[in-house]
């Protein structure tokens, strides 16, 4: 898609539809000077929104922690979502029921005069937009991905889906430059996470993710996963993970909106297991897309 076919996608602005082309913020919006704000991406299959109230917890979670009131009601945001998805939908020409996109959105603390303290009163700037759903190729699927791992150097709030990303951008592209998929990294040894991807261990039928804490975001896959694991009779764990273990596992996978679930089979050049996507892995794709079936 051309950089003006981009400009003319659907998006949502403080309060009206509009096209990205279009929409416009202060140059003074604490989101464009600090990064001052949170977001959310949910995947469309079909013209509906994936585990949507997952969304939604993990938005007022965010929210919490940065001190910015929700401005939307959970019905509000899902007629802002419901609205790009059909516009998106016609633009494309698709069915609704063929649609499949990627929603965005986010909230910022809204417009002041720079000063690093919260200033209370302000009214939060909301921006929504959409795109294709970019997913992994069939050979991807079959082969497995290479990633590469890295220190993690980011803040110690990673709990919270904010939108100052520079840390996720720099390790992005130290596995960008040397063609891998991700970048797998650690603190002090231990396994946090990729630098836009959930990363989970598998050793001995086990899939073994870190635990649910400041250190790591958690992505909506966690708890799918861990539902996915159950239905599959796979046993699931969450604890500290040294970088012994990771480079040990017989499996090693990769999760969030676009991936869904996707092997890692390479690690630092060096195979990951037998070299090639696994038993647990095959089982947890299979499950992933009966879920996107069935679930709200």
């Amino acid at each position: 898609m051309s950089t003006n076919d981009l400009a003319d996608l659907p998006c949502w602005l403080d309060g009206e539809f509009t096209r990205l082309r279009e929409a416009k913020v202060s140059v003074m919006d604490r989101g464009f000077i600090f990064g001052d704000g949170v977001y959310e991406v949910v995947p469309v299959y079909g013209g509906r929104p994936f585990r949507f109230d997952s969304h939604m917890a993990r938005l007022d979670r965010s929210l919490g922690e940065m001190r910015i009131p929700n401005p939307m009601t959970p019905a509000q945001w899902r007629a802002i979502i419901d609205g790009l998805i059909e516009r998106y939908a016609r633009q494309m020409g698709q069915p609704l029921a063929e649609t499949n996109q990627l929603v965005y959105w986010q909230v910022t603390r809204g417009v002041a005069m720079r000063d690093h303290a919260m200033i209370p009163g302000l009214v939060p700037t909301i921006f929504a937009m959409t795109n294709r759903l970019p997913q992994p190729t069939a050979q991807e699927r079959a082969e497995g991905v290479k990633c590469i791992t890295a220190d993690d150097f980011r803040w110690e709030k990673a709990h919270i889906k904010s939108i100052s990303l520079a840390g996720a951008v720099l390790s992005r592209q130290m596995s960008a430059d040397v063609g891998a998929n991700e970048t797998v990294m650690f603190r002090d040894g231990w396994l946090s996470e990729g630098a836009s991807a959930n990363v989970w261990v598998v050793k001995d039928g086990t899939v073994l993710g870190p635990p649910r804490d400041n250190l790591v975001l958690e992505g909506i896959r966690f708890g799918l996963l861990e539902q996915l694991c159950a239905d599959a009779g796979v046993p699931f764990e969450l604890r500290r993970i040294s970088r012994d273990e990771v480079f040990a596992a017989d499996e090693l996978l990769l999760s969030n909106a676009s991936k869904e679930v996707l092997p890692v089979t390479r690690l630092d050049g060096q195979p990951v297991g037998n070299g090639r996507p696994g038993p647990i892995y095959e089982k947890l794709y299979a499950g992933y897309q009966r879920a996107k079936q069935t679930s709200p």
